[in-house]
């Protein structure tokens, strides 16, 4: 799908990638790093900890990155999708994406991670292997695309799947847009047009996926995301 913008892949100096660990093994994990040149790895998990997958564990997995000469960093505490402001989440116990993405915290997480891509090619790492799962694409890609940075996703098949593929699965799994981007008159839509319809997915698949605290769920119980 033609956007009707300028959106670019290349960033100078380096390229943002991002990755989920899933239940892949480390051998698995670390060749799909390499075989995309992956230099460095920005952790955006709010809790980077897993009983059940020890393996990514901060420590354990700074270790791996850095015997393999890769680089690590945490940036769970600005760009994470458990915020610990209960304001950042709505009345039904969901985090809010937008609210999120309108704090300084946030906002300084942003320029930290691509300040990063001067010299680095950077991974952003959550759980997820699918991102429209993760807030890494549906709460970091959106603020990152208005800073003209369209991140490419490492998907566990080994497939790159760019920003722009991720958003026509969004658009035809919420049905926004249907009729119109693909209609008769789909050239005519403008930018803006095209900008709204999307930011109206991102919208819903957010309100579908966003993490949401159970009922008496404390904000320090979960892990991972």
């Amino acid at each position: 799908m033609d956007h009707g913008d300028k959106r670019r892949q290349l960033n100078p100096g380096g390229q943002l990638f991002s990755i989920g660990h899933s239940n892949h093994a480390p051998d698995r994990f670390l060749q799909l790093l390499q075989d995309a040149g992956i230099t460095a790895v920005a952790d955006v998990r709010s809790h980077p900890f897993s009983r059940w997958l020890p393996q990514y564990n901060w420590a354990e997995l700074e270790r791996t990155l850095r015997q393999h000469d890769l680089g690590y960093a945490f940036f769970g505490d600005s760009l994470g999708g458990r915020p610990q402001l209960p304001s950042l989440y709505d009345a039904e116990g969901r985090v809010d994406y937008e609210r999120v993405r309108a704090t300084a915290l946030f906002q300084r997480g942003l320029d930290r991670l691509i300040e990063a891509l001067d010299d680095q090619r950077v991974a952003m790492l959550c759980a997820e292997e699918d991102p429209l799962d993760c807030h890494r694409g549906l709460m970091i890609g959106p603020a990152l695309l208005e800073r003209d940075v369209a991140p490419i996703h490492l998907r566990g098949n080994g497939e790159q799947e760019t920003t722009e593929a991720m958003e026509r699965r969004m658009l035809a799994e919420t049905g926004v847009g249907s009729g119109i981007l693909d209609g008769l008159f789909a050239a005519t839509i403008t930018p803006e047009e095209r900008r709204k319809l999307l930011a109206e997915a991102y919208r819903i698949t957010a309100r579908r996926r966003a993490f949401r605290l159970r009922s008496g769920e404390s904000l320090a119980d979960e892990e991972g995301l």
